[in-house]
């Protein structure tokens, strides 16, 4: 492991294969982002975590960056994350990879005049958050949370795409060709894992 957060990300998310199962061996992570849910529990670069610490929506706060290679964040850049699973319904036999479980669009850090650090969120969530629920038996799921930066237009999604749809369309998703189709650039990702009961 490195002292560097960025070289860290890149370093996790090889360790756990999530480049190159979800993200791309070309990436270079350029903003720190945390996700912390209601109950406390934050994801951390591959930490376990229960069901039952991540049920509810969780908060999304960007960190600053002091790092060579780091930038910070613009005020006027608006950002996309998305939760995914490559692990549906299990690693051993990925069929529904990837499992879409959150995507929102339009965040934004918050005002320098305001203590808050919690991301603005300017819209609802286009896919709804789906806690983890890795199904009996099926062993340890990768969760990751990828950020991207929006471009300056920012993004709609049609009211028709993929992203808007039933419980049932969220298998067979690809967060890397989402973001190509809507212009995104991948700029920071974090993950966490569950172990399924069973």
């Amino acid at each position: 492991m490195t002292d560097d957060p960025l070289s860290s990300i890149v370093f996790a998310l090889k360790q756990h294969h999530l480049i190159p199962d979800v993200v791309p061996k070309d990436f270079t992570p350029s903003v720190l982002f945390s996700i912390i849910w209601p109950t406390g529990a934050q994801a951390l670069l591959g930490n376990f975590l229960t069901i039952e610490e991540a049920q509810d929506e969780p908060e999304v706060s960007f960190i600053p960056l002091t790092v060579p290679g780091g930038s910070e964040v613009a005020n006027d850049v608006t950002y996309t994350l998305v939760m995914t699973d490559p692990d549906a319904p299990s690693r051993a036999d990925p069929k529904y990879r990837q499992w879409r479980h959150w995507v929102i669009t339009g965040l934004k850090i918050p005002s320098a005049a305001t203590e808050d650090v919690a991301a603005v969120k300017t819209k609802p969530s286009t896919t709804p958050y789906q806690p983890p629920g890795p199904p009996p038996g099926s062993g340890v799921h990768r969760y990751a949370f990828l950020l991207f930066e929006e471009p300056a237009a920012g993004i709609v999604i049609p009211r028709g795409a993929v992203e808007h749809g039933a419980k049932h369309e969220r298998r067979g998703w690809n967060a890397m060709g989402f973001g190509d189709r809507y212009g995104l650039k991948l700029v920071g990702a974090d993950f966490f894992l569950v172990r399924a009961v069973g």
